[in-house]
């Protein structure tokens, strides 16, 4: 390989979620370099960084729960400025834009005619009562700024809200809090579709434990008491006993994935749906733009998705 050629930027924050891909690119001899999003400067002259090939964007949402908010719109603003440049970034501003905002995620369900639970936007927790007025109760909130299902609260009757909304709702990092109704998982289980590059990858079914809200197998979740509920990540899945099986989607479903991806830019993401127990009707709830990939790969899928990962990005690279 030429030493002429600029390294990849790894730009990450969790600690173990990131090994698979560094280790492919180490198998490979490809490099990289890895950039610590929590501890994080660049200087804003064109020639003040070092410049690399391909700057892939890791950064997770769920960052505030780990101390590392700050990074977060930090995040946002190393990345326009990488683009500036003319920086080829993959999961750039944009698709971190929506990666940290469900209202906008919804949004866009809405824009694009695709099905998804209904759903309202508060900025202070009083608002709840009212923007669930009309919604089939259980109902959720969760923090617009989320990842892995963290703050997510159910509430089983409109009085339990009344009362929780008296009493202060967290809403998250940014003060924005989704209201939405509660979608009783048909088979006991959600789907996840990942992509690659705006196109398809794999599916996945992941059976709820009945300990959560059935909405992700990746939730933290909290009981009306506030007590948590934690479950499992998907990629540490078979290690925990969390059941998962490949599934390959209806082909509308494929393509309605791909369309949410391109739209977003999301270029390497997992979508995730629910098909409601009660009337048999899909919706799309989740929009992530850090996949994972499900763990042991060849033997649930049939093939390493951090392969077909590594491969984009040494495609992409420039």
């Amino acid at each position: 390989m030429s030493s002429s050629v600029n390294p990849m930027g790894i730009y990450y924050e969790h600690p173990r979620w990131f090994v698979p891909v560094f280790a492919e690119l180490d198998r490979r001899g490809i490099p990289y370099v890895r950039l610590d999003a929590a501890r994080s400067h660049f200087d804003l002259r064109p020639n003040g960084n070092q410049h690399y090939g391909l700057i892939f964007n890791r950064m997770s949402p769920s960052a505030w729960t780990r101390g590392n908010a700050h990074a977060i719109f930090y995040t946002l603003n190393y990345l326009a400025h990488l683009e500036r440049l003319g920086t080829r970034v993959v999961n750039g501003s944009q698709a971190f834009r929506n990666e940290t905002s469900k209202a906008l995620q919804l949004s866009l369900l809405q824009s694009l005619g695709l099905p998804y639970p209904r759903s309202a936007v508060i900025n202070h927790a009083s608002q709840a009562p009212d923007a669930a007025r009309g919604m089939r109760f259980p109902v959720i909130i969760k923090p617009n700024i989320g990842g892995s299902g963290v703050g997510i609260v159910r509430f089983d009757t409109p009085e339990q809200l009344e009362v929780a909304a008296k009493n202060g709702i967290a809403l998250g990092l940014d003060s924005t809090g989704i209201v939405q109704e509660f979608i009783p998982a048909r088979g006991g289980h959600i789907t996840r579709v990942e992509t690659i590059g705006y196109k398809y990858l794999y599916g996945i079914k992941v059976f709820t434990s009945g300990e959560t809200f059935d909405l992700c197998p990746m939730d933290i979740c909290k009981t009306n008491d506030g007590a948590d509920i934690k479950t499992v990540c998907v990629v540490e899945g078979p290690k925990t006993g969390l059941r998962l099986e490949a599934y390959t989607p209806p082909a509308q479903v494929i393509a309605d994935v791909e369309r949410i991806f391109r739209e977003t830019t999301i270029e390497v993401g997992g979508a995730e749906y629910i098909i409601d127990d009660r009337d048999g009707q899909l919706y799309y709830y989740d929009i992530n733009a850090l996949s994972n990939f499900v763990s042991d790969g060849p033997r649930v899928i049939g093939f390493d998705p951090f392969e077909r990962l590594v491969d984009y990005l040494v495609q992409e690279r420039r």
